[in-house]
C-alpha cells in the first residue's frame, strides 16, 4: 500500500437496490471527483446534486457526492462518496472510470487499514467492526455492538497504566535489591490478574454466541438422525429410508433458536463398515464432533443398548453441551436408560411433535444471562490470546516477586502482549490477512 496512492471500491452489495454507493479514497480523490462531476470545488459533508459523467464526457447517472475532508473523515484521508442508483452497471462505470482518472481498485478492508494506520480507530474497534458486519444473530450483534463504544480500549489502557506504574516502581528498585515492592502495588498487581481473568473468563463463554453454534447429531445408523433434522428445519432436508448407512456425509443447515444462529449437522451413523465411502463419512462425524459446541446424540428405545461407542464419544466431550434424545418413545421400550444416566435424556417420538422439546432444551442451554451496561467483551481469538498471554506473564512475574530484573522482564511481557490488543503495527502479515476478511470499500 502507497500512501500516495487514491483508491477505490464499490462499497454496496453488488446488484439490483434503489442505491449503490461508491468510495473513493486518497490524495487525488478531489481532482478526481472534479472531472466526473464538472464542479470547480465541494463543500465538505454537504450533498451535492450533480450528474456524473465518464472520461467520454458521457452521463453515467444523477446522484448525490458527498466530500469528507481529511482529517475528519472515516479512514483520516480525502473521502468522496458517489451515491448513485444501484445496480450492476451504473456502480460499475462509476468505479471504471475513477480507475480511468488515476485511482486504483482498493484491496480488501484497505479503507479500514487507512483508518488503523492514521489513528482513527485503534485493531480492537477494527474487529468489533468485522465481526459486526459478518454476524448472523441478534444476540450476537447486542454483544459486538457493546464494544462500538471504545470501553474495551478505555478499559485496556488503565491496565496499561497500572503496568507502567508497577513497572516504573521496579526498575527503580533493581538498584536497592533490600528494598520489598510496595504493599499497594503488590495488591494491584492482584486486582489486575482478577479483573483480566474475569474479562477473559466471560468473553471465552461468549465465543460460540458470536460465532455461531455447531451442533452435531449423531448416533447409530438408523436411529432417526435424518428425521430428527428434518423435523428442526420444518422441511425435508435428508433422506430418510429404512436402509442403514443412508446418510454418508455430513448435511448441514442453519436454525435460529433464541435469537442465535446454529449450524445443524447431519452425521453419518457411526458402526463398523466394511464399505470405503461409508468409512470417509464415518470419519467426517468423527471431526465434526470435534468442532461442534453442542452435541445431540441419538439413541433407539426399542432396541437394546449397543450403542457403547457413542457412549465412549460422549465421555470424551463432557466439556460441550451435550443432549440425549432417546428417539421411537412410541415404541415399545428395550433399552436400559440407566447407562445414559449422567446425561440429559428427553423421550421422542418423531411421529409428534415431541422433537421440538429438543428445541427448547437447546434454548435453555445456550440462553445468554443478562449483562451489566458496563460489560465489555473480548470478540475474537486473537484478542483471547493477547489477554491469556498477559495473564500468563503476570503470574510469572509474581512467581519472581523479589528477583526485580526477572520480574521486571514478565511486566514488560504483559505490557507487550496487552498493547497488541490494539496496536500490533509490527505484524505486517497479521494486519493483511485480517482486512482480507473485509469487504471491497471497507
Amino acid at each position: 500500500m502507497n500512501s500516495n496512492d487514491t483508491i477505490v471500491a464499490i462499497s454496496t452489495p453488488i446488484g439490483v437496490s434503489a442505491i449503490g454507493i461508491v468510495r473513493l479514497s486518497g490524495k487525488n480523490s478531489i481532482n478526481i471527483a472534479k472531472k466526473i462531476t464538472k464542479m470547480s470545488s465541494f463543500l465538505p459533508r454537504y450533498a451535492h446534486l450533480k450528474y456524473l459523467y465518464d472520461n467520454d464526457n458521457n452521463i453515467i447517472d444523477r446522484g448525490i457526492v458527498i466530500y469528507f475532508k481529511a482529517p475528519n473523515s472515516f479512514n483520516g484521508e480525502d473521502i468522496i462518496e458517489f451515491q448513485c442508483h444501484g445496480g450492476i452497471l451504473v456502480c460499475k462505470k462509476i468505479l471504471d472510470t475513477c480507475i480511468n482518472f488515476g485511482a486504483r481498485l482498493a484491496r480488501a478492508g484497505e479503507f479500514s487499514k487507512i483508518a488503523l494506520i492514521n489513528g482513527k480507530m485503534d485493531l480492537s474497534m477494527i474487529e468489533t467492526i468485522s465481526k459486526l458486519i459478518s454476524t448472523q444473530s441478534t444476540e450476537a450483534l447486542k454483544l459486538i455492538a457493546k464494544n462500538l463504544s471504545g470501553d474495551l480500549k478505555n478499559i485496556i489502557d488503565n491496565f496499561r497504566e497500572d503496568l507502567i506504574e508497577i513497572l516504573a516502581h521496579t526498575e527503580a528498585l533493581i538498584d536497592y535489591a533490600e528494598e520489598d515492592l510496595p504493599k499497594n502495588l503488590n495488591n494491584k498487581i492482584d486486582n489486575i490478574v482478577e479483573k483480566l481473568t474475569y474479562l477473559h473468563k466471560h468473553s471465552l463463554s461468549m465465543q460460540n454466541t458470536i460465532d455461531g453454534h455447531k451442533l452435531a447429531i449423531i448416533g447409530k445408523p438408523n436411529v432417526g438422525k435424518s428425521s430428527i433434522l428434518n423435523k428442526l428445519l420444518l422441511k425435508d432436508r435428508a433422506i430418510v429410508s429404512e436402509v442403514e448407512g443412508t446418510t454418508r456425509d455430513i448435511i448441514q443447515e442453519n436454525i435460529t433458536i433464541n435469537n442465535q444462529v446454529i449450524k445443524i449437522i447431519d452425521t453419518a451413523g457411526i458402526r463398523e463398515s466394511i464399505e470405503i465411502i461409508e468409512k470417509i463419512g464415518i470419519q467426517k462425524t468423527i471431526d465434526t464432533i470435534k468442532e461442534s459446541t453442542i452435541i445431540l446424540a441419538v439413541f433407539d428405545n426399542s432396541k437394546e443398548f449397543n450403542d457403547s461407542e457413542i457412549l465412549e464419544i460422549l465421555y470424551q466431550n463432557k466439556d460441550k453441551i451435550i443432549i440425549i434424545a432417546i428417539n421411537k418413545s412410541d415404541k415399545e421400550n428395550r433399552l436400559d436408560k440407566s447407562i445414559l444416566k449422567d446425561f440429559e435424556c428427553i423421550e421422542i417420538s418423531t411421529l409428534d411433535n415431541s422433537v421440538y422439546k429438543i428445541r427448547d432444551l437447546i434454548g435453555e442451554k445456550i440462553a445468554i444471562k443478562p449483562l451489566n451496561d458496563d460489560f465489555v467483551l473480548l470478540n475474537s481469538k486473537r484478542q483471547l490470546d493477547c489477554v491469556e498471554s498477559c495473564i500468563k506473564a503476570i503470574h510469572n512475574a509474581k512467581n519472581n516477586l523479589y528477583d526485580y530484573e526477572i520480574f521486571s522482564f514478565y511486566i514488560n511481557d504483559a505490557l507487550y502482549t496487552l498493547e497488541l490488543l490494539s496496536k500490533p503495527f509490527s505484524y505486517d502479515e497479521m494486519l493483511d490477512k485480517m482486512f482480507s476478511s473485509f469487504c471491497l470499500g471497507k
